[in-house]
């Protein structure tokens, strides 16, 4: 059935089709007979084996895909903001973390997308992590088992749940105006407060009491800290015995050139280790194109080179004779 068919489009629900094939067929079915319809077609389909989930044990993960406009008061232009500001490393790691706090403990499993952010070689039972969404796993001591890709099946419950948030969310908001990101943040906070708390139209109690009477009394406590953010990457120590990262250019001892090593990045310094062994750390710089050097790592004949500033060659230069000192000044 086309119309059946239609339904597995994002945001397209059975009454929606219901009116437009009405607009089309005034003398059609009606609601109930059009459902009837559906669902004997849907009784054809291949059967669907339904999931049991015990309280507490996972947590699915996804990014809500629809952005939200944010306008400028000035200009008037539009700059269309994720739900989560962003799909980068440091906003995915943020997420769960703020996740946890708003649960009050951790969940035994989390089973996220293969999202780039978190999974970098996608496999059912040994997939390849992003290092610091494994090192975060293990501060909280949880375990991380991604849904397969392209199966759309291991993860119902995480498309599920990004569409009632795109739905009560997200859609909710569509004929809002925001000028600032605070504005919108406030909203969205305020709609998962009345999301949460509404109250099942075919059982008892609410997503929220819900959670409160079987999910949070299972789960494990939260550490005592909040994890470290931080961030890892790859590189190559250029000849000149700077590594690039963030668009700036730190320094290791010179005798790593051409060697491969890992950089850890936090939000105030840069940490750099070579087989598994810290070599330095920098205060991390905000800027671009910047140096950020420790001459402790320059060789000799560099330190002796650097020691030789124009005011000394022209203060040497001036031990032979004033002419001497004047041609050395004219030279520089």
């Amino acid at each position: 059935m086309l119309h059946e068919q239609r339904l597995k489009s994002k945001h397209v629900t059975r009454q929606l089709l219901w009116e437009e094939y009405k607009e089309a067929n005034p003398e059609g079915y009606r609601y109930s007979r059009f459902c009837f319809f559906c669902q004997r077609w849907r009784g054809t389909q291949d059967v669907v084996l339904r999931q049991e989930y015990r309280a507490g044990e996972k947590a699915f993960v996804d990014w809500a895909g629809p952005t939200i406009p944010i306008y400028s008061r000035t200009s008037g232009e539009t700059t269309q903001e994720n739900l989560f500001t962003d799909e980068q490393t440091i906003i995915w790691l943020t997420a769960h973390m703020r996740a946890f706090e708003f649960f009050g403990g951790v969940p035994k499993l989390l089973v996220p997308a293969n999202t780039k952010t978190g999974v970098t070689r996608a496999c059912r039972y040994d997939p390849d992590l992003n290092p610091t969404y494994h090192e975060m796993a293990m501060h909280y001591g949880v375990g991380v088992v991604p849904a397969r890709p392209y199966k759309p099946r291991d993860k119902a419950k995480m498309e599920s749940g990004v569409l009632v948030v795109e739905r009560w969310i997200i859609a909710a908001l569509r004929n809002h105006c925001f000028f600032e990101i605070g504005e919108l943040n406030q909203a969205i906070r305020d709609l998962l407060i009345k999301l949460n708390t509404r109250p099942f139209r075919k059982r008892e109690g609410s997503r929220a009491s819900l959670f409160q009477a079987i999910d949070k009394p299972v789960l494990s406590p939260l550490p005592a800290e909040r994890f470290d953010l931080s961030e890892w990457a790859k590189a190559r120590v250029n000849i000149d015995y700077h590594v690039v990262f963030d668009h700036n250019f730190y320094s290791v001892p010179y005798y790593l050139v051409q060697e491969l090593v890992e950089i850890r990045s936090m939000p105030a310094t840069v940490e750099i280790f070579h087989k598994d062994k810290r070599v330095t750390s920098h205060v991390r710089s905000r800027g671009k194109g910047q140096l950020v050097t420790n001459g402790e790592h320059r060789p000799k004949s560099h330190l002796e080179h650097l020691e030789w500033t124009p005011s000394r060659m022209i203060k040497w230069a001036g031990s032979v004779g004033p002419n001497t000192a004047r041609l050395f000044e004219r030279i520089l």
